[in-house]
C-alpha cells in the first residue's frame, strides 16, 4: 500500500536533474510550481488475496503525471521515469499524451503497476 514512487523517480539521475524535489503526491502540484514537475496518485490498489491466511502482498496501480511547458521538456522527462521505473522493476505504460486546453502545459500520464510485500 503506497508505494514510495518518490524514492523510484529520484533514483534516476535525469528525473532528479530535471525536477529536484518537483515530484507531489495527490495529483496535484502547488499553484506556479517551476516546470517541469511531477505529480501521482494512486488508482486502485488491491491486496492479493489467499485462501490460507492474510495477504502477504498488495497490487497497486499509480498514474504518473509528467508535465512540462515544452513538448520536448515532456517527452525527456516521460523517458527519464519509464527508465526509473524499470530500473525498480517496475513496468510502465502511456495512458494520456496531451496538451491541457486552458494552460498550454504538455503532459504524458503513465501507469505503473506495483507489486509489494506486506
Amino acid at each position: 500500500m503506497l508505494p514510495n514512487i518518490y524514492a523510484i523517480l529520484r533514483q534516476n539521475a535525469t528525473v532528479l536533474s530535471l525536477v529536484s524535489t518537483r515530484i507531489y503526491r495527490h495529483g496535484s502540484a502547488p499553484q506556479n510550481v517551476e516546470k517541469p514537475y511531477i505529480t501521482w496518485f494512486m488508482v486502485f490498489g488491491m491486496p492479493e488475496l489467499q485462501i490460507s491466511g492474510t495477504p502477504d502482498s498488495d497490487m497497486d496501480t499509480i498514474q504518473v503525471d509528467i508535465w512540462s511547458d515544452t513538448d520536448q521538456g515532456v517527452e525527456s522527462l516521460a523517458y527519464a521515469a519509464r527508465t526509473a521505473f524499470d530500473n525498480a522493476g517496475y513496468a510502465a505504460r502511456i495512458v494520456q499524451d496531451l496538451r491541457e486546453a486552458e494552460t498550454r502545459i504538455y503532459r504524458i500520464s503513465l501507469e505503473v503497476d506495483i507489486i509489494q510485500s506486506r
